[in-house]
């Protein structure tokens, strides 16, 4: 095991590469309201996040990340615009994989630009590129943006698209979704019953019913009733569109390559143009920024099990022969984040982190 002076010392070193870059070093706190993180993430963070409880401020989580606080700080009392860099634990819960760290640092660079950010996006690759040259690591780039726009284009009901949205980072319940809204597969049985039981009147339902207990109010189950009663009624998405969707979210191809078939299935589905010309700008900035766009990857799926904060251009840099290893490196962009954290008052913003303990291990895996 790589003694904690050694981590410590590598992510200093590494830090310091973000101060050169403009970058101002701030502090969070470790204990985070869990209110904050349940109301972004849902009650899936429990998942991975230690809970405790304090008996003035209470529910409270260890940090599961840096950007959330960082953005909170900025939102809050920061300039516009602005760099910062931080060094810190860490605290993730590893229910299946005891040989992933419970704990761990993390260096960060976050850049908040509201003019360029198509420009910061390429600075923040081409920096973590840079600094991780020396380790001969594999790049991953994708784009939740292309994803999202997608979605949108749909041709189906806005409470449909925002269930899509919504469990867009979750694959497998996404994909169920998308079964049933096209027609592909059925509804689930215990649904259909409820369904076939309301077809006489909700109130007449739920009058039928025994006590009534939980969280939710009669009016809160009959209106639910009522949504689920009104998207049963709706027409599938159309195969054609489902098969687009389906596409996009195979695509595996060089950032150039990717690009072209994206512009290609823009004509078919026009709500991809804004995001796609977005990818073309970054790819622009990218070359200027010295990256070899043509022979950098590009999966449109990249990011969709990450954080839920992430709705624009993700990366990742991975070392390559080494499967049992964690991405070293992972970032991306999280606008809806600062307009969540800042009561709609947002600002575009792209960020990055590095787990040094991963630095090292390459570095001694190398001697």
């Amino acid at each position: 095991m790589t003694p904690k002076a050694a981590i410590r010392a590598c992510a200093d070193r590494l830090q310091q590469a973000f101060v050169a870059d403009g970058a101002t070093p701030v502090e969070t706190d470790i204990l985070l309201p869990a209110e904050t993180l349940l109301d972004l993430y849902g009650e899936d963070i429990r998942a991975r996040a230690y809970v405790t409880s304090d008996p003035l401020r209470g529910e409270m989580m260890l940090r599961p990340d840096f950007t959330v606080p960082v953005v909170q700080m900025h939102m809050d009392h920061g300039a516009d615009p602005a760099r910062y860099t931080y060094l810190g634990e860490v605290f993730r819960k590893q229910e299946h994989e005891r040989q992933r760290a419970a704990e761990y640092l993390q260096v960060g660079y976050e850049v908040f630009d509201r003019e360029t950010p198509v420009v910061a996006e390429a600075h923040v690759f081409a920096l973590f590129a840079q600094i991780l040259a020396p380790y001969g690591l594999h790049a991953a780039t994708g784009d939740i943006g292309i994803l999202l726009a997608a979605v949108e284009g749909l041709q189906t009901t806005e409470r449909r698209k925002a269930a899509l949205k919504r469990h867009l980072w979750r694959p497998r319940r996404f994909r169920a979704l998308l079964d049933r809204f096209g027609g592909r597969k059925r509804m689930p049985e215990s649904r259909a019953k409820l369904l076939k039981a309301a077809a006489g009147g909700v109130e007449a339902l739920l009058d039928k019913g025994g006590p009534e207990i939980g969280l939710r109010s009669r009016a809160e189950v009959a209106e639910r009733i009522a949504a689920l009663q009104a998207d049963a009624a709706e027409p599938p998405i159309s195969a054609a569109q489902v098969d687009i969707l389906d596409h996009i979210l195979s695509l595996r191809e060089t950032s150039t390559n990717a690009l072209e078939v994206l512009r290609d299935i823009a004509v078919d589905m026009p709500a991809l143009g804004a995001a796609v010309a977005r990818m073309e700008a970054r790819l622009d900035a990218l070359a200027k920024a010295g990256i070899d766009v043509a022979a950098l990857d590009f999966e449109a799926s990249y990011g969709r099990t990450t954080l839920e904060y992430y709705d624009g251009f993700v990366f990742g840099f991975y070392a390559d022969g080494r499967p049992d290893l964690p991405p070293v490196a992972t970032g991306g962009r999280y606008d809806a984040l600062t307009r969540v954290l800042g009561q709609g008052d947002g600002i575009p913003a792209v960020g990055g982190v590095i787990r040094p303990e991963l630095v090292l291990t390459l570095t001694e895996g190398r001697t």
